[in-house]
């Protein structure tokens, strides 16, 4: 079996790899001379392809797709073409002009299109309690530090326009977990950013978004950009009871956040499965972000 990398824009493909690795043979393309190199010394065995077109051409049984939001569909086409499994690592768009064109290719091929934050393999989620009887509101909290943009780091991810910034690309991982327990029909009903700890960004370090289920279950997610350490918690609130799901990495952070679940994912696509994320669902969650997105300018 042969998996290809296309593009290494974020870390999650270098930790993709490192689970893909033990399955399958793997391929690579990515533009950037020193991030090339840092994934060829990790994975000296891989073959290296000159352009996207070319890891194509190497026949792969599946592909993971991770370069900057705004160039995300012009990739996903080819790879569609080829008929196999694509993952492409969040957030898949970013922008109301990018979601759109996203549908586009998705929407036909979605059985073949995984897009997903990884906490929703994470087990302690995965594996939570299903009974949601009783449920009044829901709450999702992200702590994860962007500080590392201040410094000039992936720009991109860190623009509004472009990747996001702090609402999407982290905000994702809260809409996604409360999308995947109570369904798409979800509508923002709210949402406020600011700047509080790091000077520089172009986007929030802090964030909050309020959302409404259609069965009147409401939800809030919280965005901590300024922490010292990596948490997910949902919290569901019923009348009699408070209920936690806590989603950290532990002693083994491949296995805790997630990843390694979503590459177990990906690979039973490989083997034949449809996508077990529906399209529906991960389109609800982007719409959710950029309705967020559109709605907020950040301010210190």
């Amino acid at each position: 079996m042969r998996i290809a990398l296309a593009g290494l824009a974020t870390s999650h493909p270098f930790t993709d790899a490192r689970t893909l690795a033990r399955h399958a043979e793997l391929a690579v393309w990515e533009p950037d001379a020193e991030r090339l190199a840092r994934f060829t010394a990790e994975h000296p065995g891989a073959l290296v392809a000159p352009d996207l077109e070319a890891l194509l051409g190497t026949e792969p049984d599946g592909v993971v797709l991770t370069v900057p939001t705004p160039r995300v569909c012009a990739a996903l086409a080819p790879v569609l073409k080829l008929d196999v499994p694509c993952f492409v690592n969040k957030p898949a768009a970013a922008t109301r002009a990018q979601l759109d064109e996203l549908g586009r290719l998705a929407a036909p091929a979605g059985a073949r299109i995984l897009s997903s934050s990884v906490l929703r393999f994470a087990p302690a989620f995965a594996e939570r309690d299903a009974d949601l009887s009783g449920l009044l509101s829901v709450r999702a909290t992200v702590r994860h530090d962007v500080g590392l943009w201040a410094t000039g780091y992936n720009p991109w991810q860190d623009d509004p326009a472009e990747g996001g910034g702090t609402l999407v690309t982290m905000g994702v991982h809260g809409v996604e977990l409360l999308v995947a327990l109570l369904g798409p029909d979800v509508r923002l009903a709210g949402a406020a950013g600011s700047i509080r700890h790091h000077r520089g960004l172009r986007s929030e370090d802090t964030g909050v978004l309020a959302l409404r289920w259609g069965s009147g279950v409401t939800g809030t997610v919280e965005i901590i950009g300024v922490s010292d350490e990596e948490a997910y918690t949902v919290t569901l609130h019923t009348r009699d009871a408070t209920r936690d799901i806590v989603i950290e990495s532990g002693a083994d952070t491949l296995k805790g956040l997630g990843y390694e679940g979503t590459i177990d994912a990906f690979l039973a696509m490989v083997a034949g499965a449809p996508s077990p994320v529906p399209w529906e669902q991960t389109r609800a969650v982007l719409d959710v972000l950029i309705r967020a997105r559109e709605a907020v300018t950040p301010s210190g």
